[in-house]
């Protein structure tokens, strides 16, 4: 566990206690390792992520929790890019994967009664803009976007496997080819990967399309694959459609390899609130429940999602949800929810 920065303490050390239910009650023991890093440690040491801590991590291992990253005091980010950026590019964890489920009919803020949102977003994770490749010379501004044929191939590859795996039937890959010659790569490798997956329906949307197709009618997407700013910027979107980034949970995996995955709360470390009681947990606990079963405890992580739309139903919610219950009332009701 890395907790972070801000409201990153308040919101794992609430989600703990029914992570840790979940897996006790599924036969599951988590061995839990607590690590400093963070703006705190970063101003007191001058260390962002040192390389013993980064080899612990990759060596020893099986997941990685992080609460949140970022803080006023540190305005160049610099212990942010070194942990979160640094892990996602060292570790090689190219999948940012995302779900997107409306776990309560109240909480979105589109229009209709029973909607039915469930898709997921396959974002490439380790190329694009967010390599911080680029210049500045004189009042020109660079920022190079580097797409590479692996890169795109196994993150649109990934999205099909998963797609299969779960008995989905439609991937949509979005660029934006017709603005940015780059993006052929995305066009062609979807294709040639398409093409190895018959069963599976492939279409295309470029960005600004989707987007406006994602408020306009959600429910027709089942596997998103992009790249790693647009993934960024509708996985946000994607989010306020079902209640917000207090939910919104994502996972930093490598598929088919050993070692750990990163899992993390969508919703950024929000220094404005810490230490007031307010943080919403359930991103945290919804991140635990992708955590879970990647370790291999499916029925583990189905009971602890289940346990969040119980305590939705409840009613107890946190204020960014239209509640008044505080972090830990949330999660105590989930955790009596198991």
């Amino acid at each position: 566990m890395i907790p972070g920065d801000g409201i990153g303490p308040e919101v794992i050390n609430a989600a703990l206690g029914p992570i840790e239910r979940a897996a006790t009650k599924h036969g599951i023991t988590l061995e839990l390792e607590r690590l400093p890093y963070g703006a705190d440690h970063y101003l007191k040491t001058g260390e962002t992520l040192p390389d013993e801590a980064f080899h612990h991590l990759r060596d020893d291992a099986d997941a990685i929790l992080l609460g949140a990253i970022g803080d006023p005091r540190v305005p160049g980010n610099e212990h942010a890019r070194d942990i979160l950026l640094g892990l996602r590019f060292r570790l090689d964890l190219y999948v940012n994967f995302r779900p997107v489920t409306l776990l309560h009919p109240d909480l979105t803020p589109l229009r209709g009664n029973g909607r039915r949102i469930d898709f997921v977003i396959f974002r490439e994770n380790t190329e694009g803009v967010y390599l911080g490749r680029g210049r500045i010379a004189g009042e020109e501004y660079v920022a190079e976007e580097i797409n590479t044929a692996k890169g795109v191939d196994r993150i649109i590859r990934a999205a099909f496997e998963w797609a299969q795996d779960h008995g989905k039937r439609q991937v949509t890959m979005s660029d934006k080819a017709n603005a940015v010659p780059a993006h052929k790569i995305w066009q062609d490798k979807f294709r040639q990967v398409a093409s190895e997956f018959p069963e599976i329906e492939p279409e295309h949307r470029y960005v600004d399309a989707l987007a406006m197709e994602l408020v306009r009618d959600p429910e027709r997407f089942q596997v998103i694959v992009t790249n790693n700013l647009y993934g960024d910027i509708l996985s946000d979107l994607s989010a306020a459609l079902v209640g917000g980034l207090g939910l919104a949970a994502s996972a930093n995996l490598h598929p088919g390899r050993g070692g750990a995955g990163l899992f993390e709360p969508v919703h950024g470390s929000a220094p404005p609130l810490a230490g007031k009681g307010v943080a919403n947990p359930m991103a945290s606990v919804l991140t635990g429940a992708l955590m879970l079963e990647q370790l291999g405890a499916p029925a583990a992580a189905a009971d602890l999602e289940r346990a969040v739309r119980a305590t939705l139903a409840a009613g107890v919610r946190t204020p960014d949800i239209g509640g008044k219950a505080t972090t830990a009332d949330v999660a105590a009701a989930i955790a009596e929810q198991l």
